[in-house]
């Protein structure tokens, strides 16, 4: 009975945001978010807009709250504890606190910095979420595990080896093995916490051909430390500082003619 309620509930959550989708192309809007680790303050009166089907990347010197933030839009700050965050963030409208947690985080997908794949086999870590949904249709989990590695751009690589152990691939195979096990949840977002620091330039530059295609269809949130990186891949490009947010412009105008002077000095490479 409990099940049924919840798939309900989800189901409502689903119906009321495909409705939001087709008026509005704003994805979050944050209001005024403190965040605060026991006595140490994080964040300070972040407002901030996300916009669909574009690439927003977060940069800035370490400790400057661009990962903290970029954690509270599918609640992961919510797992800390003495973690004690103000203010509102909407997804599509809603407060993201008014939704089922596993719900929100179906639609809001997360990558992490270094690649975390199960100790499963490639076919197993891309259908575990699906077959966690309830999807136990082999012909349906084949097409979400085939579909997922060719949005990853990693299809080709393994389709011979989808039994073999995921451990296996290589460190920026495990990681756009990762990306294709978010795409499997059918998320409206991806978020990216340097999905690029523990790879190889190789490996970073595929990440980086993929984050270009995948923004067709899919919002995307990145965190980087490097600055080349926000100008090949980001449309829009937020500095941070000290937990707060300095310039928040186009990724071009934000490197051409930064407003702020903290922002030309950290481009620049005076800090940071």
């Amino acid at each position: 009975m409990k099940k049924e309620k919840k798939k309900d509930k989800f189901l409502e959550e689903d119906l009321e945001l495909e409705e939001m989708k087709k008026t509005s192309d704003l994805v979050f809007k944050v209001e005024n978010i403190n965040l605060h680790y026991g006595e140490k303050q994080a964040l300070k009166n972040i407002d901030l807009e996300i916009k669909k089907n574009q690439v927003t990347a977060f940069i800035g010197p370490s400790g400057c709250g661009k990962s903290t933030m970029i954690r509270c839009f599918n609640r992961m700050n919510d797992l800390i504890p003495d973690c004690k965050i103000e203010g509102d963030i909407y997804y599509y409208g809603k407060n993201i606190n008014d939704f089922d947690v596993s719900s929100l985080r179906t639609k809001v997908g997360m990558v992490f910095q270094s690649p975390n794949p199960f100790p499963m086999s490639i076919y197993d870590n891309i259908a575990y979420g699906p077959r966690c949904q309830g999807i136990k249709d082999k012909e349906v989990l084949n097409e979400i595990v085939m579909n997922s590695l060719k949005k990853a751009a990693l299809y080709e690589e393994v389709k011979d080896r989808l039994k073999e152990s995921a451990l296996e691939l290589s460190g920026g195979q495990q990681q756009r093995l990762c990306i294709a096990r978010a795409i499997a949840m059918e998320p409206d977002v991806i978020l990216m916490d340097e999905p690029t620091s523990a790879l190889d330039p190789i490996a970073t530059a595929k990440i980086e051909e993929l984050i270009f295609d995948l923004k067709k269809e899919y919002t995307i949130v990145i965190v980087t430390h490097n600055l080349q990186q926000a100008t090949r891949i980001s449309d829009v490009t937020v500095f941070f500082l000290l937990g707060e947010i300095i310039e928040v412009d186009s990724t071009l105008k934000l490197f051409k003619s930064p407003s702020k002077k903290e922002t030309e000095d950290y481009i620049t490479g005076r800090f940071g």
